[in-house]
């Protein structure tokens, strides 16, 4: 049997006569197309939205944007790799009518459009609201580290600076030992000569005088690190126990279909002080009065879940384990049982500890709880150290707040599989399968525009697969009035189209 041959490549007709063809009802670029034309770019302050009178014609800002959209959903982030795409690529020439900029104007349209990107993602969010894809009743919240354009080794800190500080002078020294002999290393062969270590000393100490500079920038600004390539990144731990120059990118995960709600780029190397902000911001985003948050324990703050509390958002959060006592085999606080009337803790011997004053500890208000009958309690060796002070329980002013979480824990532990199930699906998603796990940008407001295109990219994903993309072209045009007539619509490129051929 005969194998499968192509289509002879000298016929006079190969390919369809209308590039339209080429793409099916069910491709992504129609819902790019459609929801890009939506938008009013000169509201949401692109450059360009509207062309100066004279000069140059511009790209118009919608093309630009929708080919960043289409290469963040396919793995295609770089404006030189985005410009081979747009000559060879048959879904770009659709999408773009054949447009090409060169890789200087796709760049700069990412670097020139930073707040506006950053808009055109929570539009698409909003929408999603718009098209009930939020239940708005849970809510995950996690932190991913994203490598920065800066290499660890262009990270100091002060202990790296001096370290650095004690190597260079033992280079100079071991240099300046060899000027000394050089009379008698003339009888023998010398592998370096007098001038030659002279250059290698003044090299040292010009990357001496550089490192001196920076340990200065570091006390003058109270930072603990200093990046060379990329001030506002961080040296951070990573998973695999190493570290990395990398930016803290915090997500909100809506609990229907695993969207992303919001998305915030930090420096911080831990995910401490970001709980409340996070769940406030997904309050916002779904406009509701009440609204449950799941986290792991590296978001446990006393301060953070007590902020939650105040703004009606119940938290689930693990409480770490890190009791000294407990190491050493001492009875811990958990072993204690708290009573709020008459105010007062039972010992496991069933003692009472009772109130002696509020202190301050640690920068909070804390309540001081002494034991009565220690000195005489047979469990005293379990209970403390100490063989003169009875046992010490400090029981914060707003424990209640943490009681309710630890209860709200005890009785719905299957809230920590759900947590992995929302917050890991989105990182794994952007950054293995998306590719999108590094920066390309510098500076926090500029990779804050990347991990937009990045939600973006994910949310549409998502949307399209959960919906398909006829349906949701239906969608947008009943939340959108302006797309329900499609003849208008194409008047619309018709019109851009023959005020600026060439694009804008």
């Amino acid at each position: 049997m005969a194998h499968k041959r192509g289509t002879n490549r000298s016929q006079s007709v190969l390919f369809p006569k209308v590039v339209d063809e080429y793409i099916s009802a069910e491709n992504a670029v129609r819902f790019i197309e459609a929801y890009v034309e939506s938008l009013d770019v000169a509201q949401l302050g692109f450059r360009r939205a509207k062309s100066a009178k004279t000069g140059r014609r511009p790209y118009h800002p919608k093309d630009l944007l929708k080919l960043y959209i289409y290469g963040y959903l396919n793995r295609i982030r770089s404006s030189r790799q985005l410009e081979k795409a747009t000559q060879r690529n048959v879904e770009l020439m659709w999408l773009l009518r054949q447009l090409t900029p060169d890789f200087k104007t796709i760049a700069d349209f990412r670097k020139e459009n930073i707040e506006a990107l950053k808009k055109v993602c929570r539009e698409f969010t909003l929408l999603c609201k718009k098209m009930e894809l939020f239940d708005g009743e849970l809510v995950a919240i996690d932190g991913s580290k994203f490598s920065a354009v800066n290499h660890t080794g262009r990270v100091y800190t002060r202990a790296r600076l001096r370290k650095l500080f004690a190597e260079i002078d033992g280079q100079i020294g071991s240099y300046f030992e060899m000027l000394e002999s050089a009379d008698e290393a003339e009888k023998h062969a010398m592998k370096l000569s007098t001038e030659e270590l002279q250059k290698k000393i003044a090299h040292l100490e010009e990357q001496k005088a550089s490192l001196r500079r920076i340990e200065q920038e570091l006390e003058e600004t109270g930072e603990t690190q200093w990046a060379v390539t990329d001030a506002e990144s961080r040296l951070m731990r990573m998973g695999n126990g190493g570290s990395d120059a990398s930016y803290n990118v915090q997500i909100a995960v809506d609990g229907k279909h695993k969207l992303i709600l919001a998305a915030v780029v930090t420096n911080q190397g831990n995910d401490m002080n970001q709980l409340s902000s996070m769940a406030l911001t997904a309050k916002e985003v779904l406009s509701v009065e009440r609204l449950q948050v799941v986290a792991d324990a590296g978001y446990y703050k006393a301060e953070e879940v007590k902020r939650c509390a105040e703004e009606g958002i119940a938290c689930y959060v693990p409480e770490p384990q890190k009791s000294h006592n407990k190491a050493i085999g001492l009875y811990t606080e958990k072993d204690f049982t708290y009573t709020p009337e008459p105010d007062e803790y039972r010992c496991p011997g069933g003692k009472a500890l009772t109130l002696r004053g509020v202190y301050t500890k640690g920068g909070r208000e804390m309540k001081t709880y002494v034991g009565v009958a220690c000195r005489s309690c047979a469990l005293r060796k379990l209970c403390t150290k100490s063989t003169k002070e009875p046992r010490h329980i400090y029981r914060w002013v707003h424990e209640a707040v943490l009681d309710d979480l630890r209860q709200r824990m005890r009785l719905h532990p299957e809230m920590m599989q759900r947590r992995k199930e929302l917050a890991e699906h989105p990182f794994g998603t952007i950054k293995h399968w998306m590719g999108q796990g590094f920066f390309l940008m510098r500076g926090m407001n500029k990779v804050s525009a990347e991990i937009s295109l990045s939600v973006l990219a994910y949310n549409l994903k998502r949307v399209m697969s959960i919906m398909g993309v006829p349906k949701l072209l239906d969608q947008l045009r009943q939340s959108i009035p302006t797309l329900a007539d499609p003849l208008a619509v194409r008047v619309s490129f018709l019109a851009r189209l023959y005020l600026n051929p060439s694009g804008g």
